[in-house]
């Protein structure tokens, strides 16, 4: 298999907050920072007691867990370039026309809304007029892919997942799915989705946090069924701006549920819950707390795109809330750039980052 690398055309960062903070640990459902040995027990000892880690044992079993982790993430780039190389050479796709974006993937609705979002005319209201707004959480769902583009996607992922390819997990949280830049989606699939298709609309929804100028994303398919991953954890994202879509397959249950940003938490948050609709695709801010409930039965696919916008993370990085600290990194990083000051655009808020 032959692919295009998707390499960004400039250069892109991580903040070192990568490597020790938002550290999740699956058994306690906490997210942790972690320095050394003496920060981790005088910061998290309580917290990790009320959760039911009392004992040494336990506590080393955390400790342990965490050391994994952190070192993975120091390994990450170099282990995901080497399995997108053999990935590139030996993996032989079920269905190779899907890694080049056509609009006849796309919903005609979808095509339509992008049509009117890139017209000299466009304005938000115009826009809430052809999608669903979900409560006061601007929350929006509209049609993205054809069913039968879902369906034929899965095929091909399940082809991946059933061969002998080496295989990285999606983030720390999930650990089944697929990293689709090491499939080799990122070049002729995801970049174009974001920039020609989802940007216009983006632009129009989210102008306060980058939307008009995401210029970097990460991309990955997770899946949830009852013998692996079974739900997920509240948490935020990466992004500025979050695009999750269902794709199949037959499932019950394993709602999402949406809180607080984490920017402006309220004393008791108060929680919408909202089904999945395959085909369909939710936007909401990437700082939006949010989970998904355990499912019932069946197996649920969904593509997750996390978008950035340098011009805003520039600024604060949304893991650490600091100036980020910036550490090289392959591909579109965790999409910061060494941009110049003042190169803020006019129409993000710095208020809505505190």
């Amino acid at each position: 298999m032959s692919t295009g690398t998707g390499s960004p055309a400039r250069g892109f960062f991580a903040c070192a907050c990568f490597h020790t903070d938002n550290v999740f640990l699956r058994r306690y459902g906490l997210h942790v920072s972690y320095r050394d040995e003496p920060q981790l027990r005088r910061d998290y000892g309580l917290v990790l007691g009320d959760h039911g880690c009392r004992s040494d044992e336990d506590f080393n079993a955390v400790l342990e867990e965490i050391q994994k982790e952190v070192q993975r993430r120091k390994q990450l780039d170099h282990q995901s370039m080497a399995r997108k190389a053999i990935i590139s050479q030996c993996y032989k796709p079920k269905h190779p026309e899907v890694y080049v974006l056509q609009d006849s993937f796309l919903a005609p609705e979808f095509l339509e809304t992008v049509k009117y979002c890139t017209s000299q005319d466009a304005d938000l209201q115009g826009l809430l007029r052809r999608i669903d707004s979900i409560s006061d959480k601007r929350i929006y769902r509209l049609p993205v892919f054809t069913e039968e583009f879902c369906r034929v996607f899965i095929e091909e992922m399940e082809n991946f997942e059933q061969s002998e390819m080496p295989k990285g997990r999606p983030n720390t949280m999930n650990n089944y799915g697929v990293l689709l830049n090491e499939l080799g989606f990122y070049e002729a699939f995801i970049t174009p989705l974001r920039e020609k298709y989802l940007q216009p609309i983006t632009c129009l929804l989210y102008p306060d946090c980058g939307g008009g100028f995401l210029d970097s994303h990460k991309a990955f398919l997770v899946k949830y069924s009852l013998h692996e991953d079974l739900d997920l954890s509240s948490h935020y994202d990466n992004a500025e701006v979050t695009l999750n879509v269902s794709l199949g397959k037959e499932f019950t249950e394993g709602n999402l549920y949406f809180g607080d940003l984490r920017q402006a938490p309220t004393p008791v948050p108060k929680y919408v819950e909202i089904e999945h609709v395959v085909s369909q695709g939710l936007l909401h801010h990437g700082g939006q707390i949010h989970g998904a409930l355990p499912v019932a039965s069946g197996e649920r696919w969904n593509l997750i795109v996390w978008m950035r916008s340098s011009a805003v993370r520039n600024q604060l990085c949304p893991m650490c809330n600091k100036k980020p600290e910036l550490v090289d990194a392959e591909g579109f990083g965790d999409g910061f750039t060494r941009s110049p000051e003042g190169d803020m655009p006019k129409t993000v808020d710095l208020c809505s980052l505190i």
